[in-house]
């Protein structure tokens, strides 16, 4: 009796629907570690496109990891003035594609960013279980969303031009 009960209830579970998923911003506000990142994204004014694009990756930086940039550089990419230089350092940071994980081969690979013009490429390189982006390590891969995935990592990546 019980094996039937618990056989039909993991039958009902697996038969439900999935519940949607949270896009890449609801899915960053989630988990709270996002702050400085999601204000930047507004200000840029590429909030609804992370909401709203399909397939993408988010090599998203902590609130931690915005920190650890000089002093006063995040209030000065804020400034109304500076939105394209702010612009630039956000869409470096996503790519036009899903890459997860365990697509990544030993070894570095170049990926193409939504950035336009100037560095448009990031590193990234998979030894054993770490993976790094140009100079950021990733501290948590393949957070799914609805539209993409976002891999937490601990540095903001700064293109050279």
């Amino acid at each position: 009796m019980k094996k039937t009960i618990l056989a039909a209830a993991m039958a009902l579970t697996l038969s439900a629907p999935a519940a949607n998923a949270a896009n890449i911003v609801e899915t960053a506000q989630g988990a709270g570690v996002f702050g400085t990142l999601l204000a930047a994204a507004q200000a840029a004014g590429l909030a609804d496109a992370l909401a709203t694009g399909d397939n993408l990756t988010v090599f998203a930086p902590t609130d931690e990891a915005f920190a650890k940039l000089p002093a006063g550089t995040v209030e000065n990419l804020l400034k109304p003035e500076n939105k394209d230089q702010l612009v630039a350092v956000l869409s470096y940071h996503v790519l036009p594609r899903e890459l997860v994980s365990n697509q990544l081969p030993a070894g570095p690979i170049h990926v193409r960013t939504i950035k336009s013009g100037g560095d448009r490429t990031l590193a990234v390189a998979k030894s054993g279980a770490t993976v790094t982006v140009d100079n950021a390590t990733v501290v948590q891969a393949d957070i799914k969303a609805d539209n993409g995935v976002i891999h937490v990592i601990d540095t903001v990546m700064l293109p050279s031009s």
